[in-house]
């Protein structure tokens, strides 16, 4: 069954983790790695002939508006990821509305070509800030990829339906992705990637995968960032916390990443939308309801 690999361009100092240690004021001050790492992600997806979902931060397509054309060129869907890497929830209506203006105006310039998809910073979207959708159909895009159904401290939506669906507001629909889980005994366990590709053992991923593919007959949705393959990246002093989240098993992410590409099959969200059939997506309407 066909997966949607997606990667999340973001630099390190870019992350929810470290926003109370890293000012904003100081992002031009930073060493900027992303676009080194995503090309070392470019040409690594290369050598497995795999095509993704990058989603851009309109801060780095700013910054590096020849890292999106090349990302374009060799067959890659762009896709946004806001501006600033700023929480939905956060930000409320109206600057989430100019974010995504701003970021979506700038790629879209870059690569002459429509972008329909999107995902929340940090995955923001959540039961605080369900009125994104509304300002995402307004603003012409037709796909999500933001809500992640679990239990955590900055995003998800525990009890969320855990596989592909409709949102339809008053305003129109879109397709929403939600990132991958898995449940064992009553427990939602995410398994999308990321911090978790980092976590966890490579074997539970693998399986975790291939159960949703396999017996839940869906697709998942994974994801990871540039900054993941590079361990020689700056040490930001920051909690204890936030330090684990961000560094732990930095040096094994590519060779894991590795054995997820060459173990199963990837395409982009793109591709994922062609792919799956009507009947596997479910319309609600105004709220998230539980699977």
């Amino acid at each position: 069954m066909l997966n949607a690999l997606t990667v999340d361009v973001e630099d390190y100092f870019h992350v929810t983790a470290f926003e109370k240690y890293v000012d904003r004021d100081s992002w031009d001050a930073c060493p900027l790695r992303v676009e080194t790492n995503t090309k070392k992600t470019l040409d690594l997806l290369d050598e497995y002939s795999i095509k993704a979902t990058f989603f851009v931060l309109g801060w780095v397509a700013e910054k590096c508006p020849a890292l999106v054309q090349e990302i374009h060129g060799r067959g890659h869907e762009i896709a946004c990821h806001g501006y600033g890497h700023e929480l939905v929830y956060r930000i409320g209506p109206d600057r989430f509305r100019q974010d995504l203006r701003k970021a979506r105006n700038i790629l879209e310039a870059i690569i002459s070509d429509k972008v329909h998809g999107y995902r929340a910073p940090s995955y923001s979207i959540t039961k605080d800030s369900l009125w994104a959708f509304d300002t995402l159909i307004e603003e012409g895009f037709s796909y999500d990829s933001s809500i992640f159904p679990v239990l955590h401290d900055i995003y998800g939506i525990p009890g969320a339906r855990r596989f592909p669906y409709e949102v339809m507001t008053e305003n129109g629909t879109i397709r929403e992705f939600p990132l991958s889980t898995i449940e064992i005994a009553g427990y939602r366990l995410p398994v999308a990637g990321g911090g978790y590709l980092r976590l966890y053992p490579l074997w539970l991923t693998q399986k975790a995968i291939c159960h949703i593919n396999n017996i839940e007959k869906q697709p998942a949705i994974v994801y990871f960032h540039p900054w993941e393959i590079d361990p020689e990246q700056p040490r930001i002093k920051a909690s204890l916390k936030s330090r684990f989240r961000h560094y732990l098993n930095l040096g094994r992410t590519e060779t894991r990443l590795r054995n997820l590409l060459k173990g199963l099959k990837f395409g982009t969200m793109a591709d994922l939308i062609g792919t799956c059939p009507s009947q596997e997506i479910r319309t609600i309407a105004q709220n998230i309801p539980a699977s």
